[in-house]
């Protein structure tokens, strides 16, 4: 099996698996999240010598975990704008890597040789679809936000450009270290650092828009 068909059959069991534990909530998810910081810890250990990464990185994880809870549970709209930004964050991905792949501009950076200019482009245009597919997805009753609003367009750009620093970021600590991958628990992907790179820094993102009042 290739790893685009590895990299699609994952993400085709683990994308539905993740939103079923973060829409039940409470216990489900705290079971969930200590999950993935298991698992996540002991691929830093098992990949990563430097204590100084590891220590950032399980910052990172920790801050992030924490971010996806309390937005969950801190009522209908911040959990309206979770579901947002984990569409969005998976658009970007998929934007960046199908124009990335399809067009092979420039190249944008030693620390992720990959990471290419049609790539940026890509991510940035489809992570606007996101806004598309959640104002038209209805899962509470009384939650009405506008996302077709500029703000909200504004905003889309602003953090897929975090989900491609914090992919680039990951990227430069494993450059430091020396490894492709965080692990390899996920087939096609890598570990759980190269699958949620780029949301951990927009939840964290998000979590502080929201508690100091900028959005919705």
């Amino acid at each position: 099996m290739s790893d685009l068909s590895k990299r699609i059959l994952t993400s085709l069991i683990i994308f539905p698996l993740s939103i079923f534990f973060i829409f039940k909530g409470g216990n489900l998810l705290r079971l969930f999240l200590f999950g993935v910081f298991v698992v996540a810890n002991y691929e830093l250990f098992l990949v990563f010598n430097k204590k100084i990464i590891i220590l950032c990185l399980d910052t990172v994880l920790i801050l992030s975990l924490f971010s996806v809870y309390y937005l969950r549970e801190s009522g209908e709209v911040s959990f309206k704008l979770l579901i947002w930004v984990i569409i969005l964050c998976v658009c970007s991905d998929i934007g960046g890597y199908v124009l990335g792949k399809t067009f092979k501009w420039k190249k944008i950076s030693k620390i992720s040789p990959n990471k290419t200019l049609s790539g940026v482009l890509g991510s940035f245009i489809f992570s606007l679809f996101s806004l598309f597919i959640v104002e038209n997805f209805s899962f509470t009753s009384s939650t009405f936000i506008q996302f077709l609003e500029p703000k909200f367009f504004f905003l889309a750009i602003i953090l897929s450009l975090v989900a491609q620093i914090g992919d680039l970021t990951i990227s430069f600590f494993k450059r430091l270290e020396k490894v492709k991958d965080t692990g390899s628990v996920l087939p096609g992907h890598g570990g759980i650092f190269d699958r949620i790179d780029g949301l951990m820094f927009v939840v964290i993102l998000t979590f502080l828009l929201i508690k100091f009042n900028i959005i919705p």
